[in-house]
Formats: structure tokens, C-alpha cells, sequence
């Protein structure tokens, strides 16, 4: 009952508070963005959701636009600038998908909507991870995040989906605000942002 009705009603409800309450937040940050990106506030990126479709996530730009002299983009590590590092390691990069919440393509808990590119790599159990929809944060955030491997964040997702009930999430809600404030496994170790997925790590 919880999983197909009442975790729908609570995110919906939840993230229409939030984005009231935190909107003078999201102004400032969105504000200061602008200036500091000279350009764009928000990122918009293809996300595979529940059932493997395609849905757009949208976050807090963090990295410039910058390229090199013959017109590429420079180095993930080159392009995050200083606020960009203080919005991701606040998590304040997350809080527009509370827009993807109201919308229905998310939820509030749930795996991470990775790269569209990485469908064709997951195993059979590995894709289960889409079998619900996915999450703003969840069990693999609250386990480790970025400083684990890929297989065992798959391995958390996984659980969650055979595990997912309203007392699980009050737990990764709690847990994943206590993560934010300690800023911990906001990257990979010596990464600026988090090694891709190949099929293998």
C-alpha cells in the first residue's frame, strides 16, 4: 500500500512544502549562480526513471562552460568553480529536482537517476534499480555515496527495492540530512566529480 500509494502522496506533499520553504534559498543560490556562471543557472540532462524512461533531471549548474582553444570542454576539475564546490557540498546542487518530485518522476527516496548510457551495461539484477522510481537521495547515499564503487551503490539500490517501506525512508531522510550537514562522500577520492560507470567498477 505504501509503495504504490501513500510514498506519492508523501512526496508530493513534501516537496510542495519544501519548495516554499526553502524558495529564498533557492532564489539566493540561483541569484549567485548567475553571476558566477555568466550564463545558465540550471542543468537539464536525460535521466533514466521508473521503467527505464526518459524523463529530464534539473539541478544547479555547477561548472562553467569553459573550453579549450579548439572549442572542447575543459576538465570536469577545471570547470567547477569555488561556489560550485560549496553548492555540491552542501547538496544545494539537488534541491531544483524537487521540481522532478512534484512532476511525478522522481521521488524523494529512491536510487540515484543515472546516465542514459549506462542502460545497455547493468546486469539483470543490477537493473531492478528501475523497477521503482528514482530518488533525490536513498540507501546508497546514506551508505557511502561517492566513495563507493559502483557495483556496491547497485547492490544498496537493489536492496532498497526489495526493502522499501515508510519507516526505511524516515531512516534515509534522517541519515541523509545528517550526511549534508558533515559534508561526507560528496566525490570519489582525488575526483572532482564521480568516475563513470563502465560496466565493470
Amino acid at each position: 500500500m505504501y509503495k504504490s500509494f501513500f510514498k506519492r502522496i508523501l512526496d508530493f506533499t513534501v516537496s510542495f512544502i519544501a519548495i516554499i520553504v526553502f524558495s529564498p534559498i533557492f532564489m539566493l543560490v540561483a541569484l549567485l549562480l548567475l553571476l558566477n556562471n555568466k550564463g545558465s543557472v540550471f542543468f537539464f540532462q536525460k535521466r533514466p526513471g521508473k521503467n527505464e524512461q526518459i524523463f529530464k533531471v534539473v539541478k544547479f549548474k555547477t561548472m562553467t562552460d569553459k573550453k579549450d582553444k579548439n572549442g572542447n570542454l575543459l576538465p570536469d576539475a577545471d570547470r567547477l568553480t569555488n561556489l560550485g564546490k560549496f553548492v555540491r557540498k552542501t547538496s544545494l546542487d539537488e534541491l531544483p529536482q524537487l521540481i522532478n518530485v512534484l512532476k511525478g518522476d522522481m521521488s524523494l527516496i529512491g536510487p540515484r537517476p543515472l546516465l542514459p548510457e549506462y542502460l545497455p551495461l547493468y546486469n539483470n539484477t543490477q537493473k531492478r534499480r528501475h523497477s521503482v522510481k528514482p530518488g533525490i537521495t536513498g540507501w546508497a547515499q546514506v551508505n557511502g555515496r561517492n566513495a563507493i564503487s559502483w557495483s556496491k551503490k547497485f547492490e544498496y539500490d537493489v536492496w532498497y527495492v526489495d526493502n522499501m517501506s515508510f519507516f526505511l525512508d524516515l531512516k534515509i531522510i534522517a541519515l541523509t540530512i545528517s550526511k549534508v550537514i558533515k559534508s561526507e562522500d560528496i566525490n570519489a577520492k582525488n575526483m572532482a566529480t564521480t568516475e563513470k560507470f563502465n560496466g565493470l567498477n
